[in-house]
């Protein structure tokens, strides 16, 4: 059995991965502020934005897929770690939040595996 912990940091490096194939730079993983956690700060350098990309990981099969397991709440949370990240570096320009939900199925080899990537998840939210 795989523990969530390193199913979660396996997903995260999937992400980081898919991220850098599609041209982008990773900046930082795993950022600490007083109201969550980020999971990836990222440059999407063709639009030239700052992106916050918030990893989701669910094994298949499972009652609520990646996608659907951020609610209200979590996108509160995002918002407030990511406008409180971008304040402290001082960070000018465009930025958005992403999310990129990757399924697993664990019943075989963890390369048996699917990823989405969402663009904008808190399109014109406030914090």
């Amino acid at each position: 059995m795989i523990s969530a912990h390193r199913l979660g940091r396996y997903a995260e490096d999937l992400a980081a991965k898919y991220l850098v194939s599609i041209g982008w730079k990773i900046l930082a993983r795993n950022v600490w502020n007083q109201y969550g956690e980020l999971d990836i700060v990222s440059s999407d350098t063709k639009a030239e934005e700052l992106v916050i990309a918030e990893v989701r990981c669910r094994t298949k099969n499972k009652v609520q897929d990646a996608i659907d397991s951020v609610n209200a709440r979590k996108l509160r949370t995002l918002l407030r770690a990511s406008s409180e990240y971008v304040e402290t570096i001082g960070y000018a320009g465009f930025w958005r939040i992403d999310l990129i939900a990757v399924t697993i199925d664990t019943r075989g080899s963890l390369e048996d595996w699917t990823l989405e990537h969402v663009k904008d998840i808190t399109d014109g939210m406030s914090v």
